[in-house]
This record gives C-alpha cells, structure tokens and sequence, in this order.
C-alpha cells in the first residue's frame, strides 16, 4: 500500500431512486478506495436488492464493495468484505467467513480495541468520530494522536470516520490516516456527488 491517504465512500442512510447514476458518476470523478453498503435497519431483501444494483457498478471501477454489519450475507452476496462494529458479531467468525475477504472493524477511540481488532485479523481498524456528524448518534471522540500512534506501531491500514469533509480532512491525513470515510462530505455536496469527490481527493492530496 502506498502512503497516499485515499477515499472511503459510505452510502446514504437512505437510498434515492437515481442512487446508481450517483455512485456512477461519483466513482468516476476520482479515486476512491471502497465503497461501503450501509443500510441501516433495511430489511434484507433491500439489501440483497442494493448489494445486486451496486456492486457492479463499484467493481467494475476496481472499487473495493464492503457491506456494513452482516457478515455472512456479505459472503453469501460476494461482496469484497465485511465492515462490523463492536457490537455485530464474532469478529473470529467473520474473519474466518470472510477467508480471503476483507474485513474492517469499528474501534472508536480506543486503542486497545484496535490492537484486538488486529489480534482477529481485522485488514483495517476504524477510529472516529473525529468530527461532529449528522449520519449517527456520536458515542466516541477520536483526536488525530490515534492515528499517529497506531500508523507508528503498525502496518494495519487506519481508516478516519465522523463528519469529515475538504474543509477539515487535513490534520487526519497529516496524522496518518490511510483512508478517510465519507458520507455527507460527498453525497450532500452542493455542486453534487461528483465534485464531493473531486473536493475530497484535491483537499487529501494538498493535505499530504
């Protein structure tokens, strides 16, 4: 992996009807890294609807397509990997399930959850929220030190999350970040999806 800090693109809570032409045209705008699937309290035939309309779509762009939670259906489904929270299952079990997949695991602000999370065989830990966000009830305050000790100590890529935006993106990436995860920061961009991920990738590699 090189040491540029790229983009980590998570769905909108809610999906608009022309949400595949939207992914389309924001994929092609620019480089992004993976897409993550979060559909939060969907039922699971949405989800398996969502997985079959947009996972081509992110790989045919060579696009990393992660689903948020569920780990067997992202092995049923496919899917390049898993994301989990603390709080969705056996990491060990999803590990193993995703044998050859990737699997990321959400670790807040602790640092002894990222170590365990490695421990499993996690491919990246999350730390966040860095930034007040409107897309979830935030619980846990990160500061950019996190970043710097873990890309110090380890090779595990880290991935940045909560209310990051081109407006205030750049201490993460000084910091280390590998990734930085965005939703409003690009889906809820004024000039639309496309110019979000033009903005993120000129802010990161101005930042860098």
């Amino acid at each position: 992996m090189d040491d540029s800090c790229r983009l980590y693109l998570i769905t909108p809570p809610v999906l608009p009807a022309d949400f595949a032409d939207q992914l389309a045209a924001a994929l092609d705008a620019g480089d992004v890294g993976c897409l993550q699937l979060r559909l939060k309290d969907a039922p699971p035939d949405t989800v398996r609807r969502a997985i079959e309309t947009l996972m081509p779509i992110a790989q045919a762009r060579n696009v990393a397509f992660l689903l948020n939670d569920d780990a067997p259906l992202a092995a049923e489904m496919g899917c390049d990997g898993a994301h989990l929270g603390q709080e969705d299952g056996d990491h060990a079990g999803a590990r193993m399930l995703l044998a050859g997949k990737i699997l990321g695991i959400t670790c807040h602000a602790s640092r002894h959850l990222a170590m365990l999370a490695g421990e499993h065989g996690a491919d990246y830990v999350a730390f966040g929220a860095f930034y007040p966000t409107g897309t979830k009830t935030v619980q846990h305050h990160a500061a950019p030190d996190i970043l710097e000790w873990w890309s110090g100590m380890f090779e595990l890529p880290s991935v940045a999350i909560g209310g990051i935006d081109a407006g205030n993106c750049a201490p993460l990436v000084r910091a280390g970040a590998d990734f930085l995860a965005v939703v409003g920061a690009v889906w809820n961009h004024p000039a639309g999806p496309a110019e979000g991920v033009r903005a993120m990738n000129r802010a990161m590699a101005a930042a860098g």
